[in-house]
């Protein structure tokens, strides 16, 4: 049984937006996605990538 990975980290984050990881590491900076240290590991919460497309939704929507 294989389950979804609550954390992922910052490569897989952006295999999953479909961006670099530099522009990950961009969006972690400005505060736009957030993050979680385990000892000296960063990862990157699942729901926040969701929550991350999700305001882009919005903002576009608005925009629009």
């Amino acid at each position: 049984m294989e389950s979804t990975p609550l954390l992922v980290t910052t490569v897989e984050a952006a295999q999953r937006l479909g961006c670099g990881r530099t522009t990950v590491y961009e969006l972690i900076a400005r505060g736009e996605l957030e993050t979680v240290t385990i000892g000296r590991l960063r990862r990157v919460p699942v729901d926040a990538i969701a929550d991350y497309v999700n305001r882009l939704r919005e903002q576009a929507k608005a925009a629009a």
